[in-house]
């Protein structure tokens, strides 16, 4: 997966959290930064090469996000663990340092997994033993 720089990082959030955007109101919207129109156009053409962004034929085109904050952050989980020399090791500490619900919410994401998949759960009282 492709990285975001930092302004790349900022217009994806602003697509997430209120898209469709046009490149106008997306530079509106960063104001603050004095961003030439023709930088935001920059900006949404490097995300819609990476896979970020569409954008729909109208004038002005209006740019989405292609998907959500949540299925990005589950592919950077994804691609840290694909790049790691010891995958178990990489979640042992990653639940490690999990809060307690963070913990009870894996574990009932991972039970639903489980179940969708047809896999027995046993002794969940330790939250320890799958078959």
């Amino acid at each position: 997966m492709a990285s975001l720089g930092e302004l790349e990082r900022t217009v994806m959030e602003l697509l997430w959290s209120g898209g469709p955007l046009a490149a106008t109101e997306l530079r509106e919207r960063l104001a603050e930064r004095g961003l030439a129109l023709t930088t935001v156009h920059t900006v949404l053409g490097r995300l819609e090469q990476k896979g970020f962004v569409v954008h729909d034929d109208g004038r002005p085109r209006r740019f989405r996000a292609r998907g959500t904050r949540e299925e990005h952050a589950a592919e950077l989980m994804h691609e840290v663990l694909g790049q790691a020399g010891d995958r178990q090791a990489v979640l042992a500490r990653f639940v490690g340092s999990v809060s307690g619900d963070e913990a009870r919410l894996l574990r009932a994401l991972l039970d639903a997994a489980d179940a969708e998949a047809g896999v027995a759960v046993v002794g969940r009282d330790d939250g320890s033993a799958r078959t």
